[in-house]
């Protein structure tokens, strides 16, 4: 909260902008504009130059940058709309630009266009199933946007079913919709979740790290216990182990695991390997 207060005072005597390389890993607030440096291959080492941030893909455009959540295009304006601590992540190429986005622990789902969620059938209306996905308004999902689906074999999705999926449609004038089937028709792992394991929720941010390529949470957590796991960008998590006992340990492990270090997850799982 000291931080964020001293950000926010510094912000309003100061210039609006903010150079982001100056304030990465550093806390950022809704409404702050963002400076990046311009790559230009004529100047030399320590000659860019902080310019305003230009979203538009022109001849003259050297860099890409992709805005990720808490970030929001606004003509050729890069803008915060979340308070959290700015995040970077350099591109293959190295050729600048990257991935921008703000960490912060927001608990709130704001449905987006490709997420794999994990919503709850709360009520069938014709054709159309209505799921939660914990937004503002429930999600559609269509009994023909399952595997297989016809008019004559419709899916066996019952009122309360957890469903697993991806958004089609995401956008602030339209009711989000979901299906249960790639690209090629393969539910390739979507569709209903079995009746039996543990759904339980944690914030955004845990759920990013927990997908991250090379988390150790759940390197460690698989070599812990067999199990079955679904993570959902809506924050939601699915775990289903051999034994109830087993499932519920490994549900608080993933809840605490937001807060502790490496070192005291290390010792958690030692112990509960002992055992």
């Amino acid at each position: 909260m000291a931080e964020a207060a001293s950000v926010a005072a510094e912000s309003l005597a100061g210039s609006r902008a903010r150079a982001a390389r100056t304030v990465l890993g550093q806390v950022v607030l809704p409404g702050e504009e963002l400076l990046l440096p311009e790559q230009e291959d004529a100047e030399g080492p320590g000659g860019a130059v902080e310019r305003p941030l230009s979203l538009n893909a022109g001849a003259c455009s050297r860099v890409r940058v992709v805005c990720g959540p808490g970030l929001r295009r606004c003509g050729d304006r890069l803008l915060v709309t979340k308070c959290g601590r700015l995040r970077h992540k350099e591109p293959g190429s190295g050729s600048g630009g990257g991935v921008y986005w703000v960490d912060s622990q927001q608990k709130r789902y704001v449905p987006v266009k490709g997420d794999h969620v994990i919503g709850i059938v709360t009520a069938k209306s014709g054709d159309i199933f209505k799921v939660d996905v914990g937004g503002s308004e429930p999600a559609s999902l269509s009994y023909l946007s399952f595997e297989g689906a016809t008019k004559r074999n419709r899916p066996n999705v019952q009122v309360g079913d957890l469903i697993y999926g991806q958004f089609v449609v995401a956008n602030k004038d339209m009711e989000p919709e979901m299906v249960c089937i790639d690209s090629c028709g393969r539910a390739n792992g979507m569709g209903v979740i079995g009746q039996d394991g543990l759904l339980f929720k944690v914030t955004l941010g845990l759920i990013r790290k927990l997908l991250a390529p090379d988390c150790e949470i759940i390197q460690e957590v698989g070599k812990l216990y067999p199990l079955e796991i679904v993570f959902g960008m809506n924050g939601r998590i699915w775990v289903k182990a051999k034994t109830i006992q087993q499932t519920l340990i490994l549900a608080n492990i993933l809840e605490a695991c937001e807060h502790m270090t490496s070192d005291q997850r290390k010792q958690i799982f030692s112990r509960l390997a002992e055992s």
